[in-house]
């Protein structure tokens, strides 16, 4: 039986991969184990679900065939992201270790870049032009494509002042600046088109930014979390700020989207006013047991399930939590190094969790009114 993908008109690569299960399975469960182990693996920018809403994955093609108690068959996925995003998307794919009730392999097949074609066709008449160029003798045609070229390549960060702060290259010129806590910062904001923001590199505020505070309009653009609550006070009381914008609660300025980051500049505050940045309440200390799986989860891409009692139950990949908490029976707590998303609140709520903690939290929608959501930053 075969399903062939929907390709879009702008699908640029194709991901393949061949699967071996080790009983019988249909499409629907190998669609399944896709979606279920790749959720929540590199947040929502990567999530498999959305990127197919908004039509950068095309609609993933199966094809199927049970044997002697053993089903194999290929995947199809098209996708319209860059190189580097479908190469991560490819590895999650081949990542999947058990497709329905059954132990699974999936082997990636050479990539291909459904361009190919048609840059060849490309290519050919670019050199019959090229060619009519020359015989034309068509004058200064080094510079032209030189002036072109640099007018569309990325800004570099700068080194600024004494310190050598990561600055973008409008720092110096511009009548206004934005404060940002470090080099990844910068960087976000300048691909988001924002040339005038320069970096802190640590919690004590470097002379230079004190300096130019005194002669520009400064906005303070910080980490919606403990870390930018301590620059920002710090930066209150040694430099002359006149706006204030935090990044959403949990989350870095280094992780925003463009969206997300022209969001927040529109939304900046007058610093006279000391508003304070949008986090969610700490509440009172977590418990010890809390504490200690953030601890030890972190950075493993791990979770850990509790009973009432804060005794740990299971152990497990984040990839295999949200089906295996369907299936388990007396869950208190989980601590998992991942991303909160709605699925995985609907899944808690479903099975009365009283308390999850994630090391982010991704834009829901509903939050359960009997679930107490935490993440890392704030568990500890």
């Amino acid at each position: 039986m075969q399903d062939n993908a929907k390709f879009a008109p702008t699908t640029k690569y194709i991901i393949r991969a061949r699967y071996d299960v080790e009983g019988v399975v249909e499409k629907p469960d190998v669609i399944g184990a896709i979606f279920g182990q790749t959720e929540g693996l590199f947040g929502p920018d990567l999530d498999l679900r959305e990127l197919q809403k908004s039509g950068r994955l095309g609609r993933i093609g199966i094809r199927l065939e049970s044997k002697n108690d053993r089903t194999t068959g290929e995947i199809t996925i098209p996708s319209s992201l860059d190189k580097t995003s479908t190469a991560i998307i490819a590895a999650a794919v081949e990542s999947v270790d058990r497709i329905g009730p059954c132990n699974a392999k999936i082997t990636l097949e050479p990539m291909q870049d459904e361009r190919d074609e048609k840059r060849q066709v490309i290519m050919g008449k670019a050199k019959q032009i090229l060619q009519g160029w020359m015989v034309e003798s068509t004058p200064s045609t080094d510079e032209v494509i030189r002036e072109v070229s640099d007018s569309v390549r990325p800004s570099d960060v700068l080194k600024f002042g004494p310190e050598e702060l990561p600055a973008g290259p409008e720092v110096g010129s511009s009548g206004s600046i934005i404060i940002v806590e470090g080099r990844a910062d910068v960087i976000n904001l300048l691909r988001c088109g924002i040339k005038n923001a320069i970096g802190m590199e640590g919690t004590k505020v470097p002379q230079t930014i004190i300096s130019l505070c005194k002669n520009k309009e400064v906005t303070a653009f910080l980490d919606g979390d403990r870390g930018g609550d301590l620059i920002l006070k710090e930066l209150m009381q040694v430099a002359e700020l006149d706006y204030i914008t935090r990044a959403p609660p949990g989350k870095e300025v280094e992780d925003l989207t463009p969206k997300e980051v022209m969001r927040c500049l529109r939304e900046k505050v007058q610093a006279g006013k000391k508003v304070e940045a949008p986090q969610q309440p700490v509440g009172p200390p977590q418990p010890q047991f809390i504490m200690e799986a953030v601890n030890e989860l972190k950075e493993t891409l791990e979770a850990i399930t509790f009973d009432a009692n804060g005794t740990p139950k299971n152990r497990m990949p984040v990839s295999e939590l949200a089906e295996r908490l369907r299936e388990s029976e007396g869950v208190n707590a989980v601590v998992f190094d991942g991303i909160i998303t709605q699925r995985m609140l609907d899944i808690a709520e479903e099975k009365k969790i009283a308390i999850i903690v994630g090391d982010r939290i991704s834009n829901v929608a509903k939050k359960p009114a009997n679930l107490k959501i935490l993440t890392f930053a704030e568990a500890r």
